[in-house]
């Protein structure tokens, strides 16, 4: 019985996602118009295709993190523009956990890369993660594992965080220190040198006295010849 609900579930919701007005339906309205095949048939082929492209084909990985991805993050921008606050905590939700999942993915890709089929059952994982139910997957996992795990260690990386926060101003500050004496003592800053002007001022009166010395010159011999002559 559980089990028809969720595939009922499912179904709704698949129906309403086919009925709103967006990228992907006016696509498949387009598709249906030229070939005459229905929304819902094209979208079942297109699902089956991508599973067995998961399954078999090469670039899985990107297709599988671009279904992780793309689709919660159009509707985590319509839970940001929408007035109602239920629908930001779940996806907040669901993005907390797929970090904590990328994270563990990324040391243990190397293993799990060899694994049989393993980008179809991550697939299949991020979309119980994003799964229109009150129980799925990103609800689960943050109540049972992420939520304990913060609150208990809560305390302790606020403390860590606050920590590194003040070392790295003091590192900061420090370094600042350190490249203004180094500038300083390489008298990197530039002085401007003092104006020559005063020097071309004093230069003057010199000239000035040399011309008027040339100028008296003449005047004193004409006197000696008169006083030659008056002798004679």
């Amino acid at each position: 019985m559980g089990l028809l609900n969720i595939i009922s579930s499912i179904k709704d919701r698949a129906e309403k996602f086919l009925n709103e007005k967006n990228v992907v339906t006016d696509i498949l309205g387009k598709m249906e118009e030229k070939t005459g095949i229905k929304k819902k048939v094209i979208a079942l082929g297109a699902v089956s295709l991508t599973g067995l492209y998961l399954v078999y084909g090469y670039g899985a990985s990107l297709l599988c993190n671009l279904i992780g991805f793309v689709y919660p993050a159009y509707y985590s921008v319509k839970a940001i523009e929408s007035p109602c606050k239920e629908d930001d905590t779940k996806w907040l939700t669901y993005w907390v956990v797929y970090g904590v999942f990328s994270l563990g993915e990324f040391f243990s890709d190397i293993f799990l890369y060899w694994f049989p089929f393993y980008y179809a059952f991550k697939c299949l994982f991020l979309l119980w993660c994003m799964a229109p139910m009150s129980w799925n997957g990103s609800q689960i996992i943050y109540n049972k594992v992420v939520r304990p795990v913060f609150l208990r260690h809560e305390a302790t990386v606020d403390n860590m965080v606050s920590d590194l926060g003040g070392k790295a101003m003091s590192a900061a500050e420090n370094l600042t220190r350190e490249v203004l004496t180094t500038l300083v003592k390489n008298k990197a800053v530039i002085i401007p040198s003092p104006p020559v002007a005063q020097s071309e001022a004093k230069s003057l009166p010199s000239t000035s006295g040399e011309t008027s010395t040339a100028k008296v010159g003449p005047s004193e011999m004409n006197e000696e010849r008169r006083d030659e002559l008056s002798v004679d």
